[in-house]
């Protein structure tokens, strides 16, 4: 009985071997495909990021050139002037508007549209309301700077604490003394605040008659 087991065997081997052989002729072409592919997206992504690195290494030099020259008029031409593309406008109006006291227009008009461009992260867009805000200062009615600041302060927003400090002066403006005291109080005690910030809240709460610390916190 050994001989034809061992027979059977041989042969069920040599059947299992021709369909491999078989499938592999006729589906073979797909690791084949998948390995070429994958070779392929390796590269694509390599080049990609090599090609990335280029550009933003020319975008930096370009920005850096400008910025060297001499007069404010001459580094705002030069500026305007640099090609840029997608976050890269977002960082060119940033420079745009970095010399209020030469040009506040230009600066203002910069940050302006850089707020309004929805095409750009929120931060630089929320950085851009800031920075207006306060460059524009009284020039802006103050419901317009309240509107403008409200959705900067919501919770989970990169810039809430500065903007939570800029609706507080904007309290102080008003008049509105006590609440102005209670916003600045919240926010030295506000964990996502700077201690820079929170320090400047404290010193603030003294300037308009007021504890630093809450009065539960004395003694």
């Amino acid at each position: 009985m050994s001989n034809p087991d061992s027979f059977i065997q041989e042969v069920t081997e040599e059947v299992r071997r021709d369909r491999l052989y078989s499938y592999f002729r006729k589906y073979g072409w797909i690791p084949a495909l998948i390995v070429v592919a994958v070779v392929a997206g390796t590269a694509w992504t390599e080049w990609s990021k090599a090609r990335n690195a280029s550009q933003a290494q020319a975008f930096g030099d370009t920005l850096l050139d400008a910025l060297d020259l001499g007069g404010a008029d001459a580094r705002r031409e030069a500026l305007a002037a640099v090609p840029a593309d997608g976050a890269q406008r977002a960082v060119l109006a940033l420079l745009l508007a970095s010399d209020p006291v030469e040009d506040r227009a230009g600066s203002l008009a910069a940050l302006e549209q850089l707020a309004a461009d929805t095409s750009q992260p929120q931060s630089y867009r929320d950085l851009a309301v800031l920075r207006r805000v306060i460059l524009a200062g009284a020039d802006l009615p103050l419901a317009e700077r309240r509107a403008a600041l409200d959705p900067v302060a919501a919770a989970g927003r990169p810039f809430r604490p500065l903007a939570l400090e800029q609706l507080a002066y904007l309290l102080v403006e008003e008049g509105r003394t006590e609440d102005a005291i209670a916003a600045l109080r919240a926010l030295t005690q506000d964990q996502q605040a700077p201690a820079g910030l929170r320090g400047r809240a404290g010193q603030m709460i003294v300037a308009l008659g007021g504890d630093a610390a809450p009065a539960s916190d004395a003694g």
